[in-house]
């Protein structure tokens, strides 16, 4: 059982147990000697029996206070304090404590009492205070010491090594422990910080620092200052897992891509720059790339768009993940890029698709750009940064395939053409060499620049990579994941990026899933049914038709059972046999995916689902070409009907649009009749005033809320 020392009563809380402070004490002091008398008269207590208990109690509270080593001012008054009122208390007992001379003689004692307390106490004060800082400057003398030391001994260094003479201002010693930084003056004469910087390979021989730590110089706080980084500790050797707090991320704010020797984040600044990523195979690359798309989505200004021509590799762990059930009931769960292009005829539908969004950009949000007084968009959640991440795009843009060229073509113009209207690049390249790094709106566009070594030299040409960066030697990065990185904002230096994994990415899809902005309206008009249709099944079905039987084989089947190439058409309506039962679960996610994506991305049924409306029949073969052009008017009047947003729109709006197709105005009605008995669309209002308005756009519809 417990017992407590506070009583409450009246709604008074009294705390027994507190401590006195100088008022209460001299008051406690004073009633109990007060008490002690009028009882012990009334008993006729012996007079000296006081005294005597007096006299033990300050002696017992000398003793305390030399054990505590506190002030002699602070003894003596403590054990004055016992006397006087012992001594008070015995000529009370010894004549009458009920005079107006013992009531007096008691109260100058307690305030007597009260002010030596309250003296002591600011005293005792006092003493702790000067303590404390006497321990804080020894603390200063011995690090100071410690630094007058760094400091001659880095001066001589200097001067062996650089034939400089230097004058340390500060040294200042790195939170982390790993190392520490020397400002210091350069010498007169027009001496400048980069005589330092050719020899930092020398200068980290000379101070015996272990392998992967590096003595770097860089300028200072101005053009006559050095300051040198110096590395005491390999963060860099060990493995060090990507970040599992995964807040939100803006373009503006940088998007963490590693960490400097000094375990301090370094961020890249992609509002207006394009990145370049070189590292040779086993070098960390691949790694790399979803350190990056993590970043991404975790920010909620960026949509990331992929192009990866090895079957989509760099996008397909963000894709993946979002057919997996995400454990809470069925929540749907958007994956973590936006688009992936894993075709050349994929990705020039996705470039055409950029280069239209950002070219109405330019025209559909002048008035925007006007208010804020600025030339280049406003970048926000509700009109978010395209970042087109193309692994291997440095090879695209060299190559001499006339495919290839194409698409190269049109990632110059996304590069040279779109910066001010929120669409960036990132590149990524297998070396270092002057075939990559020729074409000079590479270098000029991609300030960002990470150099990930490995231990390889070849092909890693850093001064090209990184011209100005002095004294970068690949032999300081042999682990993978390391190598060098350089922003506008931070020179080019050693830098380690995280080690990021499947099921790391598979929880960063899900805990980011709320967080992906949409495509905004007039981007989204522009971008067409190019991109509204980006996740239908017959541009998805070959991230789940990878599954191969031994009758594949023997019958030189390709994957999901379809022909191989230059075996005549591959016609839909001649492929009717059933999927094998080892691809049955696999086909369930792949429908389950794509039922999420219909309801995240407001796409439309595949021809020949049930939802799709029957087509009329023809005679002949059953050709999906025969229905390209319905599908593509169908699909450009979705298109029009999520731009218009909350105002909506009408059958006769959209045909007036829809010109070009030669689409008539009932097959229109038609259609918006059909979407809005879906879900797809709501209908509001009646007669000539009847609109309709996308499910996204809606405020709330006969079945509920409307779905985000």
């Amino acid at each position: 059982m417990t017992t407590t020392n506070t009583v409450t009563h009246n709604g008074l809380a009294l705390d027994w147990a507190a401590g006195h402070g100088p008022i209460t004490g001299a008051l406690s002091a004073t009633t109990g000697a007060y008490a002690v008398a009028t009882v012990g008269t009334l008993a006729h207590m012996p007079p000296t029996w006081a005294l005597a208990i007096g006299t033990v109690g300050a002696l017992g509270h000398t003793a305390t206070g030399l054990r505590q080593r506190l002030a002699a001012r602070t003894i003596s008054a403590r054990a004055a304090s016992w006397l006087l009122g012992s001594g008070w208390t015995t000529w009370a007992l010894a004549t009458n404590p009920l005079t107006w001379t013992a009531l007096g003689s008691l109260a100058v004692i307690g305030v007597g009492m009260g002010a030596a307390a309250r003296s002591v106490g600011l005293y005792e004060e006092a003493r702790e205070l000067v303590a404390i800082e006497a321990a804080e400057r020894q603390v200063a003398r011995e690090l100071s010491a410690g630094r007058r030391a760094i400091a001659a001994e880095w001066v001589d260094r200097v001067q062996r090594v650089c034939g400089i003479t230097l004058r340390v201002v500060a040294v200042e010693m790195w939170p982390t422990n790993t190392g520490f930084t020397i400002d210091a003056e350069l010498p007169p004469g027009g001496t400048t910080y980069d005589r330092i910087a050719r020899e930092n390979a020398r200068l980290s021989a000379d101070a015996r620092l272990p392998h992967g730590c590096t003595a770097a110089a860089s300028p200072g706080i101005d053009q006559g200052r050095v300051l040198i980084d110096v590395t005491t500790v390999n963060v860099l050797a060990a493995e060090v897992p990507y970040p599992s707090e995964y807040s939100a991320l803006s373009i503006h704010t940088g998007i963490p891509w590693g960490y400097r020797t000094n375990a301090e984040e370094i961020c890249a600044y992609l509002r207006e720059q394009c990145a370049l990523v070189v590292g040779p195979t086993g070098s960390g690359k691949t790694n790399m790339v979803h350190v990056i798309l993590a970043g991404f989505a975790r920010a909620d200004d960026i949509l990331t768009w992929v192009i990866d021509l090895n079957a989509g590799s760099a996008g397909l762990p963000w894709i993946r993940a979002a057919m997996e059930p995400a454990g809470d009931g069925g929540k749907a769960v958007r994956p973590g890029i936006d688009w992936l292009a894993a075709s050349h005829e994929e990705a020039h539908l996705m470039l055409d698709a950029a280069l239209r969004v950002g070219d109405y950009r330019k025209r559909a949000y002048q008035d925007l750009m006007a208010k804020a007084n600025t030339d280049l968009l406003p970048i926000s959640r509700e009109i978010p940064q395209i970042m087109l991440l193309i692994d291997e795009g440095a090879e695209i843009l060299i190559s001499r395939d006339p495919e290839t060229r194409k698409l190269a073509q049109k990632i110059m113009k996304v590069i040279r053409m779109l910066r001010a209207m929120g669409i960036r690049t990132v590149l990524t390249a297998l070396g270092a060499t002057g075939a990559v790094l020729g074409d000079m709106m590479i270098r000029r566009e991609a300030k960002t620049r990470v150099a990930l070594t490995g231990g390889a030299t070849e092909g890693m040409d850093l001064a090209k990579l990184f011209p100005g960066g002095t004294g970068l030697r690949i032999e300081q990065a042999p682990h993978k994941g390391t190598g060098f990185m350089g922003t506008p904002e931070s020179p080019a230096a050693l830098f380690g990026t995280w080690r990021i994994l499947p099921n790391q990415i598979r929880d960063i899809v899900h805990a980011t899933s709320d967080r992906h902005p949409y495509l905004d309206a007039m981007s989204a008009k522009a971008a067409g049914p190019d991109y509204a249709r980006r996740w239908v099944a017959a541009r998805t079905a070959w991230i789940t038709a990878h599954q191969h039987t031994d009758s594949d084989s023997e019958t030189g089947a390709g994957p999901a059972g379809n022909p191989p190439a230059g075996r005549g058409l591959n016609l839909s309506a001649h492929r009717t046999a059933p999927a094998a039962p080892a691809a049955a679960e696999e086909d369930a996610l792949a429908e389950q995916f794509r039922r999420q994506i219909d309801a995240q991305f407001a796409t439309t049924p595949e021809p020949g689902t049930d939802a799709q409306p029957e087509a009329p029949v023809r005679s002949g073969l059953n050709l999906s070409a025969h229905r390209a052009e319905d599908n593509a008017a169908q699909q450009a009047a979705l298109t029009l009907l999520i731009a218009a947003g909350p105002a909506g729109t009408g059958a006769s709006a959209i045909a007036r649009d829809l010109d070009r197709y030669g689409t008539t105005r009932q097959t229109i009605a038609g259609w918006l009749k059909t979407w809005a008995e879906e879900g797809e669309a709501v209908r509001i209002g009646t007669g000539t005033k009847t609109r309709y308005v996308h499910h996204s756009h809606a405020p709330e519809t006969p079945e509920g809320p409307a779905e985000d």
